[in-house]
């Protein structure tokens, strides 16, 4: 793996980012489990549907690397010292029970177990493979993202970042807090209101509504690292987390797109950003 993150910048107010939609598998992974299971953690397609965005003047940032290999939308604090030999990481590690209730479901800044909660290794990882993993992921998808929306700032005196996900229909075992959970269309997240304006995101939600989606603000998804590092609303700097459910654009099992339900998808989303880039929310 060379190149691990896409970083193309923009003109406009708004930067899009996706931290989930990677498919590079690097050799040094050696995981217990297969490529298929390891692709289901991947938000499929997701670049692909805002492939519109670039033309438009947005700013757009893709990581190449898998969330399952790093999570790029998990801090660096999101350790967990089981994994490692010696039961020891060097840096800090966070205290946040809400961090750790996801840590303890596998779902940190390194993955312990899947969805459906299947180890993904069968061995303990080393700490210098973990940190190496942070200086060739992590850091250079976090470093694009605060220059993209340092640049839309400058330029135009505020900033709109969406961070673009997907979910899957159902919500698996080791998933979320809310197992078992059917998706609404859409999950528009601000972490209640403290990474974007709420009327931001009401706009968001009402234009996805009008579009004919189901759309859930705030539940079960809020947004995590990458909307709350970035966001800071009181200096006109707006970060929002979207998540698609995946059964609108794909076959969740084969990952094959439907282009029926993909061209949809993009011209509801292409409106949505025109709409976006005409609106200044201060």
């Amino acid at each position: 793996m060379t190149t691990t993150v896409t970083a193309l910048p923009g003109t406009t107010a708004l930067v899009l980012d996706s931290p989930h939609s990677g498919t590079d598998y690097p050799a040094d992974f050696r995981s217990a489990r297969d490529l298929p299971t390891l692709r289901r953690a991947e938000d499929t397609h997701v670049e692909k549907i805002y492939a519109f965005a670039p033309a438009l003047g947005v700013a757009w940032i893709e990581a190449h690397f898998p969330r399952i290999y790093l999570d790029a939308n998990r801090d660096t604090t999101e350790i967990d010292a089981t994994m490692l030999e010696g039961g020891a990481w060097p840096g800090p590690v966070s205290t946040d029970p809400r961090v750790l209730s996801k840590v303890r479901l596998g779902k940190g800044l390194i993955w312990k177990f899947t969805d459906e909660g299947e180890p993904i290794y069968d061995r303990l990882l080393t700490v210098q493979e973990v940190q190496a993993r942070i200086d060739r992921c992590w850091r250079p998808y976090h470093a694009a993202v605060a220059r993209a929306i340092d640049a839309a700032h400058a330029r135009h005196g505020y900033s709109i970042h969406i961070n673009c996900h997907s979910m899957p229909a159902v919500a698996g075992r080791f998933a979320t807090d809310f197992p078992g959970l059917a998706h609404a269309d859409f999950v528009v997240g601000d972490r209640d209101g403290t990474t974007a304006s709420p009327a931001l995101s009401a706009r968001i939600c009402e234009h996805l509504r009008g579009c004919g989606y189901s759309v859930a603000y705030n539940h079960p998804y809020k947004g995590v690292e990458l909307v709350r590092r970035y966001g800071d609303p009181a200096r006109h700097r707006h970060s929002i987390q979207v998540e698609i459910n995946r059964r609108l654009y794909m076959d969740e099992h084969t990952l094959e797109p439907h282009p029926e339900g993909m061209a949809r998808l993009q011209a509801d989303l292409r409106a949505l950003v025109q709409a976006l880039l005409a609106h200044d929310p201060r």
